[in-house]
């Protein structure tokens, strides 16, 4: 008797009080993918207009070439060559600091009208050694390189780059080019990008897009490669084409030094300084170009931990810059309401705070509990349709990743909760919001062709077991596993097929079978 009232109770509980919340976690989850399904609609649309319309940056805005290489290599006419700074801020790069000092001492430019800026805030002494004598063996060629250090390492990144231009020889340059320490331009790189800054006085930032020397290292390299493909063929184009605003993504990039300076300087408040300058920028009435056809080699995180890093860096202080400067934008009187409303809601809102909520909390939390309470019903179109009709976009985008898709979207859902929580902390601004790890590089490992490389779909690691678990991965998985097992016994649909895939795909994470071995460094 007592069991049967206990179980009346808990029916009644369940359809009284759990019931109701989840089908407002429902509503709420449907309307914010809803919101995410047009935000990636019109990216999209706008995206392949460009593409199929031809919409090159050459017929958008005047660029007359400044001159030819043979022009820099006899000396040409200095006059019409404005003198570029070229910085690439480093932190204990041991792998890959030749390779970007290297490139950018081989790019194309009257040498007296290039400084090449090598801001190392290293706190290995050895590392520091090697990079200062780098950079000594290129002056000793005659290349104008400057070796600059710090005292501390205040401000990270922002605060290297705010202290390199605060040189007395940088004040007399005209652009300067930024490249992160794994980033290679081909020698032609000012000649293609510079041209558009002279040309057009109102731009004050030409964006250029990256590719990926090691994608083919592993599976989650090769969905990295996706996602960044789709955020620069679709998101930086689209935002190009339009409002002529998108975030820098902090290298590969040519900014006005005039630019820079009427939009405040470098700042250290977030850990996205990049897009903290942009928005500023934009604020002041300056646009922003993005060149698709313009690539730069560069090394995606090829560990699981670095990775993990580096996206809660980037979906943190996203979130973060949203509630510092969303007053700032709101009632800022320089730009048109149109564009205010566009960096408001689908820059920041849509993209940095909705998106990874709604992944995560959808999909991994609510239908989940859901298929365990009768009462309760998701509908298809927003569980199906929805998510489907965006993948779609994506490979559109993407179509040689065709087939890796169904993966993709697994590895996304669990990258979610990194990017909901780094989101949540960002917006609340907690004592971890402004926590900056750099991002591990390989370096020259991943130099050289591997176009035959497999791509397996587990990648064991040679360290011990216990510093590849991760515990939260795990608990979501079980979780999950045990949602799937009451649907699959009690429940009169088949969604426990997606959620034991999800739960595999968190097992396969949280044990740390992704990406390649850590490094013991």
């Amino acid at each position: 008797m007592a069991q049967s009232d206990g179980y009346s109770l808990a029916r009644q509980v369940r359809g009284e009080v759990v019931a109701p919340l989840l089908d407002i976690a429902i509503v709420t989850c449907v309307v914010m993918s809803f919101m995410l399904l047009l935000e990636a609609v019109y990216m999209s649309a706008v995206s392949l207009v460009v593409k199929v319309v031809g919409i090159t940056p050459e017929r958008r805005y005047k660029c007359e070439p400044i001159g030819l290489v043979e022009d820099v290599e006899k000396g040409g006419e200095k006059g019409r060559f404005p003198v570029v700074l070229v910085q690439i801020p480093m932190y204990n790069e041991k792998e890959v600091y030749k390779l970007s000092i290297r490139a950018a001492c081989a790019l194309t430019w009257p040498p007296d009208r290039i400084i090449i800026q090598v801001l190392d805030d290293s706190t290995d002494l050895t590392i520091k050694s090697l990079v200062e004598a780098e950079c000594k063996e290129w002056s000793l060629k005659g290349v104008n390189i400057k070796y600059e250090v710090r005292s501390n390492r205040k401000g990270y990144k922002a605060g290297a780059l705010k202290n390199g231009m605060e040189r007395n020889y940088a004040q007399t340059c005209d652009f300067v080019a930024i490249f992160d320490a794994d980033f290679q331009p081909d020698s032609d790189f000012l000649l293609k990008t510079v041209p558009f800054l002279v040309c057009n006085d109102e731009l004050g930032l030409v964006q250029t897009r990256w590719e990926f020397v090691n994608y083919k290292v592993s599976l989650m390299t090769q969905i990295q490669r996706m996602s960044l493909d789709y955020h620069f063929k679709v998101e930086q184009e689209s935002g190009s084409a339009t409002f002529s605003f998108f975030g820098f993504n902090g290298t590969a990039g040519v900014w006005r030094v005039k630019t820079i300076n009427e939009a405040g300087g470098w700042k250290d408040r977030t850990t996205v300084e990049d897009m903290d300058l942009a928005v500023r920028a934009s604020l002041k009435g300056w646009k922003f170009l993005y060149i698709n056809d313009i690539k730069v080699k560069s090394e995606l995180p090829s560990t699981f931990n670095a990775y993990r890093h580096q996206q809660h860096r980037w979906t943190c202080g996203a979130a973060n810059l949203f509630r510092k400067m969303g007053w700032d934008i709101a009632t800022n009187k320089e730009v048109s309401l149109l564009k205010k409303i566009h960096v408001l809601y689908s820059f920041f809102f849509v993209r940095r705070v909705i998106a990874p909520l709604v992944t995560f909390c959808f999909y991994c939390v609510v239908i989940p509990l859901a298929v365990m309470v009768p009462e309760v019903s998701v509908p298809v179109w927003g569980l199906v349709y929805i998510p489907t009709t965006i993948t779609i976009l994506n490979a559109v985008r993407n179509p040689s990743s065709l087939h890796l898709m169904p993966l993709w979207i697994l590895f996304e859902n669990v990258m979610a909760l990194h990017r909901m929580r780094a989101a949540m902390s960002g917006l609340l601004e907690t004592s971890s919001a402004n926590t900056w790890i750099v991002t591990q590089k390989k370096g020259e490992i991943f130099s050289n062709n591997k176009s035959d490389l497999e791509i397996p779909l587990l990648e064991p690691s040679s360290v011990k077991c216990t510093e590849r678990i991760y515990l939260l991965e795990l608990g979501l998985a079980v979780f999950l596993l045990i949602c799937a097992s009451y649907n699959l016994l009690f429940g009169n649909d088949y969604f426990y097929i997606y959620i034991y895939l999800q739960a595999i795909a968190f097992i396969i994470m949280g044990f740390g079978f992704v990406g390649t071995p850590n490094s013991n460094s």
